[in-house]
Parts: C-alpha cells; sequence; structure tokens
C-alpha cells in the first residue's frame, strides 16, 4: 500500500488525539477514482496544516493554508475586512457522522441559535463589497434566511437538483437543497458572462438571412449560452468515477462551487470557507486563481484537502462540466473533449 495500490484494504489510523480509530482506507473497484491516503501521505499532508494562535500580522500570512481547528478558534485571529466571497457548507439539522464527530438534529429555534452563534462573528471578517453563500436543505432554510436576513441583503435562493436520494414511499424524494445568496451591501460582484450555461439548442431558429439566431454551430453541435438561472439542474454529486470524489459524507461538487466562485469573485480575491471538509472551495479557488482560507476540525479531511491541492501543482486544474469559460449541461462530455481539443495548447 505505501508505494501507492490500495485497492480492497481497509487500515485504520488513530490519531494522537482521539481515543477512536479513524478507516483511513475502503475496499475499491479497479476503476473506482475516490481520492485515498497511506500512511505515509498523511503524514506528509499533516506537516502542511496551519493552525493559527495568535492574529496574523498581514492578510498574505493567513492566505492559501488549511487551518486545522476549529472555526470559533480561528476566525478570531483573521483580519477583519479581508475577505471578498464567504462560502458556507454547515452540518444541516439532521443526524450525520463527520469521521469521529456526529452532528445531532435541533429543534428549529435551536439550529436558530446554533447558526447565529457562529454566523455573526463571521461578519467581521467580510468586506463591505463582500458576497456571502449558504447551503442547506430544505428543512432549515427558512431558519437559515431569518438569521441571515438579520445581517446581510438576501439576492437570491438557488435550488439545486441534486439527483441522488432516497426514495420514498409516504413522501416526495428530496433530491433538492438550497443556497442563499447575500450581499453586505448594494456594491458587490457579479460576473454574469462568467456563468453562463452552454445548452443544446433544441429549436434552432434563424433570422432572415438564415444565420443562427443567439446560438451558435460548429462540429461539436448547436448550442446556446444561457444566462444563469436560479435553478441548478446540470450538477451531480461526487462519485466514485470522478477524481474529485472522497469519502466525506456531503462533499460538495466542484463545478458547484466554481459557480459561486467566478460569479461573485475577481482573480486574487480571497474565498474563506469555515466548514472546508474534504477541500472543495479551497481547491476550486485555486484553480480559479483566487486566494483561500480554508477551515476544518477534522485532521483526515484537512489532509484530503492537502491532497487535492497538491494534485492541482501537478496541473489537475480541469473542473468537471467547465469548458473554455462556460459550464455545460448534462450528457454533452463528448462535445466538451472535442471542443476542449481544438483549443490552442495553453
Amino acid at each position: 500500500c505505501f508505494s501507492g495500490g490500495c485497492h480492497g484494504l481497509r487500515l485504520r489510523y488513530k490519531p494522537p488525539h482521539l481515543d477512536k480509530f479513524v478507516t483511513l482506507f475502503r475496499p475499491r473497484a479497479d476503476r473506482n477514482r475516490t481520492l485515498v491516503l497511506n500512511e505515509v501521505e498523511h503524514r506528509r499532508y499533516r506537516q502542511r496544516l496551519s493552525r493559527l494562535t495568535q492574529p496574523c500580522e498581514t492578510l498574505s500570512a493567513c492566505l492559501d493554508s488549511t487551518l486545522h481547528q476549529s472555526m470559533q478558534s480561528a476566525i478570531a485571529y483573521l483580519p477583519a475586512r479581508s475577505v471578498d466571497l464567504l462560502i458556507l457548507d454547515p452540518p444541516y439539522n439532521r443526524r450525520k457522522t463527520f469521521n469521529a464527530r456526529v452532528f445531532n438534529p435541533k429543534s428549529p429555534t435551536d439550529y436558530g441559535t446554533w447558526f447565529a452563534d457562529w454566523f455573526t462573528p463571521l461578519l467581521r471578517l467580510l468586506k463591505p463589497t463582500a458576497s456571502v453563500y449558504v447551503c442547506c436543505d430544505w428543512q432549515s432554510s427558512s431558519t437559515v434566511a431569518a438569521v441571515i436576513d438579520q445581517f446581510l441583503s438576501i439576492r437570491n435562493r438557488i435550488t439545486w437538483e441534486r439527483e441522488k436520494g432516497r426514495g420514498a414511499t409516504r413522501n416526495w424524494k428530496n433530491a433538492s437543497e438550497d443556497i442563499w445568496f447575500a450581499t453586505m451591501s448594494d456594491d458587490y460582484t457579479f460576473n454574469v458572462d462568467a456563468v453562463k450555461l452552454k445548452r443544446r439548442v433544441r429549436a434552432p431558429y434563424r433570422d432572415s438571412r438564415g444565420q443562427p439566431k443567439d446560438w451558435q454551430e460548429n462540429s461539436t453541435g448547436r448550442f446556446r449560452a444561457t444566462h444563469p438561472s436560479n435553478l441548478w439542474t446540470d450538477i451531480s454529486i461526487p462519485f466514485w468515477s470522478m477524481p474529485e470524489n472522497t469519502d466525506h459524507p456531503t462533499q460538495k461538487p466542484e463545478k458547484l462551487i466554481a459557480k459561486l466562485i467566478l460569479a461573485s469573485s475577481q482573480v486574487g480575491d480571497v474565498v474563506l470557507d469555515p466548514f472546508l471538509g474534504s477541500g472543495t472551495t479551497s481547491v476550486v479557488a485555486k484553480k480559479l486563481e483566487r486566494h483561500y482560507i480554508g477551515i476544518e476540525q477534522e485532521e483526515l479531511y484537512c489532509c484530503w484537502a492537502e491532497k487535492r491541492l497538491a494534485l492541482v501543482n501537478e496541473g489537475n486544474a480541469a473542473i468537471q462540466g467547465y469548458t473554455a469559460g462556460f459550464f455545460w449541461e448534462r450528457n454533452t462530455l463528448a462535445a466538451q473533449k472535442q471542443l476542449q481539443a481544438a483549443l490552442p495548447a495553453g
């Protein structure tokens, strides 16, 4: 396993600060591309983690780091008005196990109080022009929105159809999540052209000269670049055949985070994710030339994040479903590959 092969093997590791063992490996099929760590990698990437114990003297000292500590202990030392984009994917109000920690559901009132207790201190870190995105499920969406609305201007609610979900016999299948979009002020970034979606043209209207009307035709087919809406049906949850996939129980897709980052930040801006998980926000920020600060209290998840960041350094900067400056609807991979092959190298 230490030479790289870990298929069909399960090892358990006990971090020094925990009494419980955690699983580093699970049996894998040969075609399974889920990211794993062996013990050598775990030790290597653990050395790259940071921890704040005093205020950052300069913003640059905090940037592009994975902070292995609780959010509350980290944000106290981050500079005020330093963050351009805040992405929040906190535990939803349901029982969920995050490695060795368990989040238990609360009453709606208690969940709102818990949310506000950590959300309010984060506001100090935001620039007056900053944007905020908050992920949640339908059960806690109204509670979350009520807290956000006390401090920020809510601009929209995005509904993401995530496809996966357990079937139900006495209810509708739960296959969507909400993402609240809010801003600190009326002066905020929104790059609409950076997040347009390429869709196949079903009705190829032409003008009086016979030319395509608001769509393009080339060797890849007929496509129209459409304005982004608040209903997202083009993004799948990471699964075993995707190299971005990890064993994190609530991992968000890179494509989803890329939409948030491209829409609401500029190259060189600072993106903060205080519930980093397996590192998707930091990884995508790096791929899109933004600075990042990620906070995560689970050491294993931090190490996954660092391995994913290392892979970006090795040239793995692609984002599945984002090609040639556009997001693409599902089932267009062949057209994307053909277009990518036709682009000039570099």
